[in-house]
């Protein structure tokens, strides 16, 4: 049957043309704006097109330069529908490929006619090219060249027209740009559904970004590239980056809900760089992998230095598998403290790794491999471990208030056991269950959630507390907060992060930590570096936090200190004994 798509805001005129096309034996499909007609005509694939000119958000040029673009939609004929019937008008449609025009108001005779006219033609079309198709000896397929989700040019497109640019501009500097999708596994573990949309949406903003001439393909799973062809200069360069990163910040809404995401960017230059083609993407692929290393949403340009301090994910991987047998990892805890006692009440626990070579390797660099190789389940393990021998130490010292906070990784949490193992644990160490409290990630919770609404259940049946972790940065449902029996819910460090200055940043905190209250859930903030911010934050109310204006993460040597009788860190003045007493009450008075 043939699909014909109708993009009208006007719902009357809309719901006529439904009805008209059904009666004709049509399939046919209606949306209300040009953005949601875009995104419709790229999931039904269409036939024919009738599209208002004068719409909200996106007009009917737009959305015919949107699909003109598409190389799967650049052939589906388009008929504009219009009031407007001047010269200019006429003009501009046809200029964008437009195939005809119907004046409000027409018949239905008219619209009959001008549907049967551009379908005929169209099969004249399609036929003719059929048979020169099947005359070719060889012709490249559309699959080995794009990709089939965003309908971007792919990896091996793009080092094709990569080669040729560099051939046409041998003397000119080219920047290439490898744009990274930071945690972007967060929004995987949702769901492939809700990780497709988001990519298609981050392909969408990148595209209103680049010129024509420019090349914008989707590198790998997340990750993306642009080569610049009207950009030379490197400070052009990274004025655009920001401009890149500020885009893709402001808020997804997938499923009529709010998604945050950020990238890193990491940027190389040809010829300055390499003149290989290969070792250029490979360049700006391991500066974008520094920018994540410093926290994300930021860009780095590739430097030679880089590739000295780089190592193979495959050598880290098979160092990361001996690791624990050699105890190269440690625990290290990060001070919470109560805003309304200015008392420190507990810690978070933070794994850390000292490598033989390469010393202090960030878990930004080594979890997402423990995570894919699966050793992710014994290392969790060993934390947790390590993490509440140590706390019973505290309690046994005189410190039984303290709790322990620690991270508990989606591959931990999905195993059919992992309730076995958490008591075993805390039974080992004779840890109070009371006293441990289990970060989750939202995408952990989301995958099972009946599975998860039992684990929970039996979890708080033994007494041990579950916190939501960096909220706001996965799928921030609503709907999960009422179904399952959080204690506490962790505001992420980069909405924290310029609180005092950005509005943005600002206005989502205090929703988050409003929110909370009404729920009963305790809030906890993380990243808290500056006074400004712990003041912020206290006038709103939230109940406890963490950061380095407190402390840095330290050993568990430092963080005793039975002598002085206060738990916290010598060489950090600010939790040390009494004055953080002194410095956490003065700041939030």
């Amino acid at each position: 049957m043939i699909k014909i798509l109708i993009i009208e805001d006007e719902e009357p005129l809309r719901e006529n043309i439904l009805a008209l096309l059904e009666a004709e034996g049509f399939d046919a499909f209606g949306s209300e704006n040009g953005r949601l007609g875009v995104q419709l005509a790229q999931e039904i694939l269409p036939d024919l097109i009738l599209c208002d000119v004068m719409m909200p958000e996106l007009d009917g040029y737009g959305v015919l330069a949107h699909l003109r673009e598409n190389p799967i939609l650049a052939a589906v004929p388009f008929i504009f529908l219009t009031a407007k019937a001047t010269k200019a008008d006429l003009r501009q449609g046809m200029e964008l490929g437009a195939d005809d025009y119907l004046t409000k108001p027409f018949t239905r005779a008219e619209l009959s006619r001008a549907i049967a006219t551009r379908l005929k033609k169209q099969a004249s079309t399609q036929q003719a090219y059929n048979t020169k198709a099947n005359q070719a000896t060889a012709a490249p397929s559309y699959v080995s060249y794009y990709d089939n989700l965003t309908n971007l040019p792919n990896r091996t497109l793009l080092q094709e027209r990569l080669h040729e640019l560099v051939q046409e501009n041998y003397h000119q500097q080219i920047p290439i740009l490898c744009i990274g999708l930071d945690r972007f596994h967060r929004i995987s573990e949702i769901g492939t559904t809700v990780a497709e949309s988001v990519l298609s949406l981050i392909a969408e903003r990148l595209t209103a970004c680049v010129a024509d001439h420019d090349l914008l393909a989707r590198f790998s799973n997340d990750q993306f590239a642009i080569v610049f062809t009207t950009i030379t200069q490197k400070q052009d360069i990274a004025d655009f980056a920001q401009i890149i990163l500020d885009v893709l910040s402001r808020p997804l809404k997938v499923n009529q809900q709010e998604l945050f995401i950020t990238a890193s960017i990491g940027i190389s230059f040809y010829p300055n760089h390499s003149k290989d083609v290969e070792i250029l993407l490979n360049q700006a692929d391991l500066a974008m992998s520094q920018a994540r290393k410093q926290g994300g949403n930021n860009h780095q340009f590739y430097t030679p230095q880089l590739q000295l301090v780089s190592l193979a994910p495959l050598s880290l991987e098979t160092d990361l598998r001996y690791a624990l047998e050699r105890e190269e990892f440690e625990v290290l805890y990060q001070p919470q403290v109560d805003m309304r006692t200015g008392q420190i009440i507990g810690a978070e626990a933070l794994l850390r790794w000292h490598h033989p070579e390469r010393k202090l390797i960030s878990p930004v660099e080594f979890i997402p491999i423990a995570e894919e190789t699966g050793l992710i389940i014994p290392i969790g393990e060993w934390v947790l471990r390590t993490a509440c021998t140590q706390t019973k130490f505290w309690h046994d010292g005189g410190f039984g208030f303290l709790n322990i906070a620690v991270n508990l990784s989606v591959y931990q949490f999905n195993q059919e056991n992992i309730i076995q193992k958490i008591c075993d644990i805390l039974r080992e160490t004779g840890l109070n269950p009371a006293s441990l409290e289990l970060e989750l990630t939202e995408g952990s919770i989301v995958q099972n959630p009946e599975a998860t609404r039992r684990i929970f259940s039996e979890l708080k049946l033994r007494g041990i507390q579950i916190s939501i972790d960096d909220f706001g940065t996965g799928y921030s449902s609503l709907s999960y907060l009422q179904q399952f029996s959080f204690d506490s819910l962790k505001i992420d460090k980069c909405f924290v992060r310029n609180i005092t200055t950005d509005s943005k940043n600002a206005a989502i905190t205090i929703a988050i930590i409003q929110m909370a209250h009404s729920l009963k859930l305790k809030v906890i903030a993380e990243g808290v570096e500056t006074q400004a911010e712990q003041y912020f934050l206290s006038q709103y109310e939230c109940d406890v936090m963490q950061g380095y204006l407190f402390s840095r993460p330290i050993p568990a040597k430092e963080g005793y200190q039975s002598k002085a009788g206060q738990f916290g860190a010598e060489s950090v003045e600010v939790v040390n004994g009494k004055k953080l007493l002194c410095s956490v009450r003065d700041a939030h008075s």
